[in-house]
């Protein structure tokens, strides 16, 4: 999980020195590289969020899940004929 979020730090830290000592393109480069490991340390802080909550707040997971699920059936029966439509 931390292995995630220490190379988007790298890569980040990396870029930056890049960037300061090169052309425009090879600071767009730099950038695009930048923005990926900034992408990178927000997945992991994600999936560390989304690990950490059903353990600490147990009915916030249930209520979720009840809205997915009430999503997915409402989703499900719009795409099902009606039994006056047939």
């Amino acid at each position: 999980m931390h292995t995630g979020k220490a190379e988007g730090a790298v890569r980040e830290v990396a870029c930056e020195v890049r960037g300061a000592a090169g052309d425009s393109a090879a600071q767009l480069a730099g950038k695009v590289r930048e923005l990926s490991g900034k992408a990178q340390q927000l997945r992991a802080d994600a999936v560390s969020a989304v690990r950490e909550t059903p353990a600490t707040n147990p009915f916030m997971t249930l209520a979720a899940v009840a809205a997915l699920s009430l999503v997915a059936s409402a989703i499900w029966r719009a795409g099902r004929p009606r039994r006056n439509d047939r």
